[in-house]
């Protein structure tokens, strides 16, 4: 077998340790001798540095960040994503940054990885069901791609879209919800340094239940606001539309700021449940990041931009 030392190594040309094993274990079951086509499969490490962002707070077991997900693309229960995913193909990646930008361009997954050093960040991921999880990813401030496509003075918002394939996803007919997803910020949102274009956790690239292969992680609201399997990043001059929003603005605001003030009309928002802990414990502002992001809504009613 074919092995490739760490600088030849390419973002794309990583197979994720979920189907690595994946595969191991089906090749162990195989006839002696019989020799199977196999993508280049190594296990590697992404090389990362420490961030100054991260919490201290005890981190969430990989199996349970892995085994614990919504991607309503591969079913609408937790568990559904880490068994309906394990096929989804994440080669020849590329995204497309457009719209109101001097330069628009498609990035294949391996130049987007290498646009900055990725960075640790140890964040807090709070979701609206009141169930939150403590998480290493592995990225880049997404400013750091915003600068270098250098948005015009009438860009105001950035739009996300989501892959999606029919064909690779065939639950997703029955997620109650309009596909491909969407999500938005508005520009000074998708500039803070806490907004993280994510390629991996625990130190290895994404895998297919966690968005694979490069995802948003925006730590102070709402789980469903951190995008999944980005594949266009536009600038526009309007609120864009955003998935759940469009499905229940009663239900879902377009900032979904993690506000223990406002309830879900469902359920309260006032507390939540660590996976992994018997008990619930209260829900902070901000998820806790009050002190770095509270500047950007001075002046706004958080209760009726929720």
């Amino acid at each position: 077998m074919l092995i490739r030392k760490k600088p030849d190594i390419l973002y794309s040309a990583v197979t994720p340790k979920n189907e690595y094993l994946s595969r191991r274990r089906f090749l162990a079951g195989t006839t002696a001798g019989l020799v199977l086509p196999c993508p280049f499969a190594y296990a590697a490490k992404l090389e990362t540095q420490k961030s100054s962002f991260s919490t201290s707070e005890p981190q969430t077991p990989l199996k349970d960040i892995t085994n614990y997900n919504n991607y309503y693309e591969f079913g609408t229960n937790k568990e559904d994503p880490s068994r309906y995913a394990r096929e989804f193909r994440t080669s020849s990646w590329q995204v497309s940054v457009e719209g109101l930008c001097s330069k628009p361009r498609k990035y294949d997954i391996d130049a987007l990885s290498k646009l900055a050093p990725l960075e640790e960040r140890i964040y807090r991921l709070r979701c609206v069901e009141a169930w939150s999880m403590v998480v290493p990813w592995i990225g880049f401030s997404l400013s750091e791609l915003i600068k270098r496509s250098e948005p015009t003075d009438k860009a105001k918002y950035v739009a996300f879209e989501t892959y999606y394939d029919p064909k690779q996803m065939p639950l997703a007919r029955n997620s109650g919800i309009p596909l491909p997803y969407k999500e938005g910020l508005r520009m000074d949102e998708a500039m803070h340094p806490l907004t993280l274009l994510s390629f991996g956790l625990y130190g290895e690239t994404l895998p297919n239940q966690n968005g694979a292969p490069v995802r948003l992680v925006v730590p102070w609201k709402y789980g469903f606001k951190s995008i999944k399997s980005i594949i266009k990043i536009k600038f526009v001059d309007k609120e864009p539309p955003a998935t759940w929003n469009i499905m229940s603005s009663r239900e879902y605001g377009f900032y979904s700021n993690v506000n223990p003030q406002v309830d879900h009309p469902r359920w309260s928002q006032a507390s939540e449940r660590r996976i992994g802990e018997f008990l619930k414990r209260k829900t902070l502002m901000f998820n806790g990041y009050a002190d770095q992001v509270a500047s950007l809504y001075q002046g706004m009613d958080l209760k009726k931009y929720y």
